[in-house]
């Protein structure tokens, strides 16, 4: 589960990123420069990255550690295979 911390930091990144995101759909209304929006796409792009290694970091300190400790066998093995999947899913 998420702590406070974790979710205050994470909500407060998205909410940055959603005036990230409604400053880019100003830009394209305004026909801005085609290299200034792809640079605030990165840019947005990237913010969505360290809100996922936040998450990611969060998940695999508690429920992950967790399950290593007192899980059962079943139980790590479900742990392991769900981070191969979310991790094979950052390599697309």
């Amino acid at each position: 589960m998420i702590n406070a911390e974790s979710k205050g930091k994470a909500l407060g990144r998205l909410r940055r990123i959603e005036g990230q995101v409604q400053g880019l759909q100003r830009m394209l209304g305004d026909d801005a420069y085609c290299v200034d929006i792809l640079l605030q796409v990165s840019a947005v792009q990237g913010a969505l990255e360290q809100v996922r290694k936040l998450l990611l970091g969060r998940h695999i300190e508690s429920c992950v550690a967790d399950a290593m400790r007192t899980g059962s066998r079943t139980e790590r093995q479900k742990k392991i295979d769900e981070l191969l999947d979310v991790f094979s899913r950052f390599g697309r």
